[in-house]
């Protein structure tokens, strides 16, 4: 019961600092101690010897005391109804910070923020277990919504999570299948297009290696990018197969690419559509400036909120995150000549936004609220 007051050691983030001064203010929060450890027999007027507190009262108290702080699960860990999970690498962005503070200030204690890296996972006598760095049990959550960097997600550490915290009865907001066809672009692009809907023509190779797939023919010019890309990051525009050619032996070999066919009415521009749950929550024009063909903020693009300016844009997207099963997507759409249609160039699970798009994290908060009401917990079977 007294794991709840103490808290192990952190590295030294932002994001750490502020859990522990959360954690302070609620363990200030308890009171004067003295007056909720006293003794039933104290309080009854009993004089013999000093007061020694009877253990199931004071097991009470405290279920008294953290009844709507944390619950408590059938072994006695303390069970966390939300959780937002951070992925290596993120627990100091600036996204991740300002969903932590959203998720506090709507779920107070009944909020967890943990990284990945403090996670251990177990099976005792047949009882899928979690535990914290210091060996304390921890009970899964009602329901998680993960940030994870899709570039370096691997199944054997992020995915394996997700699955034991889904078989433990957790409501994954991103579901795993879901995250899963965002980690390769070729994957999505596939259940996309079988389900009817506009991508771009592409090619990409297997075990070949790529010089294979440009001398079977290509589109002049393609646009060439890795299947495990992001922020705009191994994508560049080939003029032809011969520049291709000449570049080839200074690509990566780790992961497969894609040859895709140029949009050129879409060089340097693109729509960004963020859809939560079914709903358009923000919409940016984005555009390069420096004439190149990406147009992403991490590659020095610039952006206009344009919410309503493009509605077959918007209804594509949505249509899109359906597909996939994503209740949150950040779907990106190429511009075609006419203007008012698009292809869907690529979705993510792990959606970034600028500090001024203020709606993204109060509806990405409110469908972690909604689960909690609606969503019933139950054994999922390993698939």
């Amino acid at each position: 019961m007294f794991n709840q007051l103490r808290k192990s050691a952190q590295r030294a983030t932002w994001l750490n600092m502020k859990k522990l001064s959360d954690h302070r203010r609620w363990v200030d929060g308890l009171g004067d101690t003295g007056a909720w450890l006293d003794s039933p027999a104290a309080d009854a007027g009993v004089s013999q010897g000093p007061a020694v507190p009877d253990l199931a009262w004071l097991s009470g108290r405290f279920f008294v005391l953290f009844e709507g702080k944390c619950a408590m699960s059938d072994n006695g860990c303390g069970t966390e109804p939300v959780w937002l999970v951070i992925g290596p690498g993120l627990d100091q962005n600036r996204v991740s910070e300002e969903l932590a503070d959203a998720f506090r200030a709507r779920f107070g204690q009944a909020c967890q923020v943990v990284r990945t890296q403090d996670l251990f996972l177990g099976i005792s006598a047949g009882r899928l277990c979690l535990f914290d760095g210091e060996g304390r049990e921890l009970a899964a959550p009602r329901v998680a919504y993960a940030r994870l960097s899709t570039p370096a997600l691997s199944t054997d550490r992020e995915i394996t999570l997700l699955r034991h915290l889904e078989a433990m009865g957790t409501v994954l907001v991103n579901p795993i299948s879901s995250v899963l066809s965002c980690v390769n672009k070729f994957w999505h692009l596939q259940n996309l297009a079988a389900a009817g809907i506009p991508v771009p023509d592409t090619r990409t190779h297997l075990d070949a290696p790529l010089e294979w797939l440009v001398a079977g023919g290509m589109a002049e010019p393609c646009v060439v990018k890795s299947v495990r890309g992001d922020r705009g990051r191994q994508v560049f525009l080939a003029t032809d197969a011969a520049m291709l050619q000449g570049v080839l032996g200074s690509l990566r070999s780790e992961v497969p690419y894609l040859l895709q066919d140029y949009i050129a009415s879409s060089h340097g521009r693109s729509l960004r559509v963020v859809v939560v749950d079914g709903r358009v929550v923000e919409v940016q024009a984005r555009q390069a400036t420096d004439g190149r063909m990406v147009s992403n903020l991490a590659q020095g693009g610039e952006f206009t909120v344009c919410p309503g300016q493009y509605p077959r844009g918007e209804d594509l997207a949505i249509r899109a995150a359906q597909v996939l099963g994503l209740c949150v997507a950040g779907v990106d759409l190429l511009f075609l000549p006419d203007g008012g249609e698009f292809l869907v160039c690529e979705v993510n699970a792990n959606v970034s936004w600028g500090a001024n798009l203020t709606a993204v994290t109060p509806a990405i908060v409110t469908a972690c609220s909604d689960r909690l009401k609606t969503e019933a917990v139950t054994q999922t079977p390993l698939v």
